[in-house]
């Protein structure tokens, strides 16, 4: 905010705190500073990200608006799409899943373009037949989005792999080192015992050929023996009780 107090009247300023808001997840002041810049400059660059922050709000029906009072023909195709996106997005906040479907069968759905921007839509288009059950269509167009996502712009190849029940070795990885290190750490300290009280067995015989020392040679080394085994510790028992530690728009 230091640089909008240093150059409030400079609109890149106003941008940058405004989309420097957005990513911090600032609504409120990400929409104040977008709209300043787009009176200030007569641009409409940032239409979706300012929708986005109305569904970010809870006010879904002012994100649509917005795509209703939008001269798209004016716009960039980056941004048309994406303000298309997040409208379609804000159908499906209000619980009309079969209208946010409807409204991203566009023309450049099924285009050849391989910009960013295609692998965002046809990856919502994806998500949205999913949202109304048709899985085998998403499962198409999530295929679709990874074909053109050479920038790895979603995680459609993720999604793929879900719907297809595939399951990456090593996701469960950490949650298993943790069973795995609670028991070694079970293990080791019963482990622990059973030395302390191997080495109790082993010191008995050898006090007690001391204090036999004077006696006959033919007396029996079991007069020597330690406590009966029933007054030893059970293995394990300092290891009884322990607990186990348990982690986008």
């Amino acid at each position: 905010m230091a640089a909008r107090r240093l150059a409030s009247r400079i609109a890149a300023v106003r941008e940058a705190v405004g989309l420097a808001a957005y990513h911090a997840g600032e609504w409120q002041s990400a929409i104040a500073e977008l709209r300043t810049y787009h009176r200030m400059t007569g641009l409409q660059s940032h239409l979706a990200v300012l929708a986005d922050c109305e569904r970010a709000l809870g006010r879904p029906e002012r994100a649509i608006d917005l795509f209703r009072g939008a001269d798209r023909d004016k716009l960039d195709q980056a941004v048309a799409i994406e303000l298309l996106i997040v409208a379609a997005g804000a159908r499906g906040d209000l619980g009309q899943k079969d209208a946010a479907v409807a409204m991203l069968q566009v023309r450049e759905l099924t285009g050849d373009s391989t910009e960013p921007w295609a692998a965002r839509l046809r990856y919502a288009y994806a998500d949205a037949l999913l949202a109304v059950d048709r899985r085998e269509e998403a499962r198409e167009w999530f295929s679709r989005a990874a074909d053109v996502d050479s920038e790895g712009e979603t995680d459609a190849a993720e999604r793929l792999l879900e719907l297809d029940g595939v399951v990456i070795e090593g996701d469960d990885e950490p949650e298993d080192d943790a069973d795995t290190s609670k028991a070694s750490a079970e293990n080791g300290d019963g482990d622990g015992d059973d030395d302390d009280d191997d080495d109790g067995d082993d010191d008995a015989p050898l006090s007690g050929d001391d204090d036999t020392s004077g006696t006959d040679k033919d007396a029996p080394v079991t007069d020597a023996t330690p406590a009966d085994d029933a007054d030893r510790p059970a293995p394990g028992d300092a290891a009884a009780g322990e607990g186990e530690a348990a982690e986008r728009r």
